[in-house]
């Protein structure tokens, strides 16, 4: 006998707790919403984000500050003319730094083509530029004589080595997911505006609403009727 009252009562509480959803979604502004995705397309048209960006820009100080080291370095050794034909025409893999130069516009060329130009979101174009990199530059430390040439030879390996696993760490801990993050905030957005789109389709004016104008034909048959009424002689 008591099952009907608990029904009752469990469908009343199914029925309240479906209420704060409801005005979670009749609380929805769309107007905040629509500025919300506008700002979103805006970005998209920029094509390009800012967290990008500042990698790209990051990417090209690599390539200049490895410039400017191996520059400084041809200064050192007595005249960028004597040493550059030294160690671009003569090159010596044991003893040259222009090999280290080229590493660095490999990076640049992969990253920008990749990242860039191409819009790329994903971590292989990073993770086989600094697979190569680290790579090549164990393999010079452990078989040249640079650390017999001074400073530049411990220098040049370890700033080329250090940049290159920070382009990556910036990459897959910062641009990758942060616009994976604004893409999902867009998408919410979205779907948040067309289902408020649906629940408030926007309120009809007075205008919508009006009475068409009572025609003249039938107003005329209405005050004959009662004309002929009023003309029947009373019994």
């Amino acid at each position: 006998m008591n099952r009907v009252p608990g029904d009752a009562e469990n469908a009343h509480g199914s029925s309240v707790e479906s209420c704060p959803s409801l005005r979670d979604v009749h609380s929805i502004n769309p107007a905040q919403l629509m500025a919300r995705i506008e700002s979103y397309e805006g970005r998209e048209k920029k094509g390009i984000s800012d967290v990008r960006r500042t990698f790209c820009l990051f990417v090209t100080f690599d390539l200049l500050f490895i410039t400017l080291l191996w520059i400084i370095e041809l200064n050192v050794k007595g005249g960028i003319e004597t040493t550059l034909e030294k160690e671009v025409l003569q090159y010596d893999y044991s003893s040259s730094y222009f090999d280290i130069f080229l590493l660095a516009v490999f990076r640049f060329k992969v990253l920008i083509l990749a990242y860039a130009m191409c819009r790329l979101r994903h971590w292989w174009a990073i993770a086989f530029t600094t697979a190569v990199t680290s790579a090549f530059l164990l393999a010079k430390v452990i078989i040249s004589q640079l650390f017999s040439q001074g400073a530049f030879g411990y220098v040049l390996p370890i700033i080329s080595f250090i940049l290159a696993w920070i382009e990556t760490w910036f990459l897959d801990f910062k641009v990758l997911p942060q616009e994976a993050e604004e893409e999902n905030r867009f998408l919410i957005a979205q779907d948040a505006s067309e289902r408020a789109a649906l629940l408030h389709p926007g309120v009809l004016s007075d205008g919508q609403f009006y009475s068409p104008p009572e025609s003249v034909a039938g107003r005329s048959d209405e005050d004959s009727e009662e004309k002929q009424d009023s003309e029947k002689p009373v019994v």
